[in-house]
């Protein structure tokens, strides 16, 4: 299937990156490569490296930056390891990094990955299919109580634990093997009238576990501490959310590295040594156009926040 994604907030992420054409930039989520071939036809003598885990991408994103490649460094690697990559590639400062978070519009329209439920396939949902944990393995070997706080926690899910409780039942029976067979558990747990309204009934369970198989709320905030020790004063962060637990995180994190000392009030001098590291740039998130949801309804729930390294 040939890998189709429409980069979300492009306009809005481009100006906020600020680029200077002699700069470095990061593009951690690479994806189809929208926004990198936004960010790199800005470029004069600057570089940008793209960074993503999922090997669709990378032969995607290869493709469609073949004309810039003298600008372009392309790794098949996870943004968590950031700090690694760019001592591979000898670089000790940065000007602006983006990360585009969640899922591909490709992933879920390629059946085969399992990350969507309307379409049958197995239970996979791995970005990075080389590691080990699938979506089958958190339904099928998870405890209950374990499977009940990964839906409440990170799916938002007030059904989370008749969720976890029927999922327990039904593989009792025979292994939940595919996205069809889960989303069939999730509707016999949700009662009729809570089906009624609001978003697909399985959207918020399925959102859990990719977020569990694929580690996504745990790597972030190290990642942003990584990624802001590397920019270069004046550089900028930018990352796109796409759920309110990813957005919590980036706000609260930014407004950590914001703070010039964290000493308790009583303290009559400093003794934490903190300094600031970052400005915030945006007070409030900036959202999708109206327009742009028309077009893309995507990007519904997307948030852009940047950052401005001190």
């Amino acid at each position: 299937m040939e890998f189709e994604h429409i980069s979300v907030l492009l306009n809005e992420a481009i100006e906020g990156l600020n680029i200077k054409k002699d700069g470095i930039y990061v593009d951690g989520t690479l994806g189809g490569a929208g926004h990198s071939k936004e960010i790199v036809k800005r470029l004069g003598n600057g570089k940008l490296i793209g960074i993503d885990q999922d090997a669709d991408a990378i032969k995607k994103a290869t493709e469609e930056l073949k004309e810039f490649k003298d600008k372009v460094i392309i790794v098949h690697n996870n943004f968590k390891n950031i700090d690694v990559i760019m001592k591979e590639q000898n670089i000790s400062g940065i000007d602006g990094l983006l990360l585009d978070l969640g899922v591909s519009s490709h992933q879920l329209d390629e059946g085969d990955r399992g990350f969507s439920y309307n379409k049958n396939s197995f239970l996979d949902m791995r970005m990075d299919i080389s590691q080990d944990l699938s979506g089958w393995d958190v339904v099928n070997k998870y405890s209950k109580k374990e499977l009940e706080r990964i839906i409440k926690e990170y799916g938002e899910e007030r059904w989370a634990a008749r969720i976890a409780e029927f999922i327990e039942t039904e593989r009792q029976i025979k292994a939940i093997d595919t996205t069809g067979d889960l989303v069939d558990v999730i509707k016999k747990a949700i009662p009729s009238g809570a089906r009624k309204d609001g978003p697909h009934p399985a959207k918020r369970t399925f959102q859990a576990i990719r977020i569990e198989v694929n580690k996504e709320l745990e790597i972030l905030k190290d990642s942003i501490n990584k990624a802001v020790k590397l920019l270069n004063t004046g550089g900028r962060i930018c990352i796109i959310t796409f759920h309110s637990l990813e957005d919590r995180i980036v706000k609260e994190t930014f407004k950590e590295l914001n703070l010039d000392c964290i000493c308790p009030p009583e303290m009559p001098i400093c003794v934490c040594n903190k300094k600031k590291e970052l400005n915030i740039v945006t007070k409030k998130p900036i959202l999708p156009s109206e327009k742009e949801i028309e077009f893309n309804p995507r990007a519904r729930s997307a948030k852009l926040r940047i950052g401005e390294k001190v």
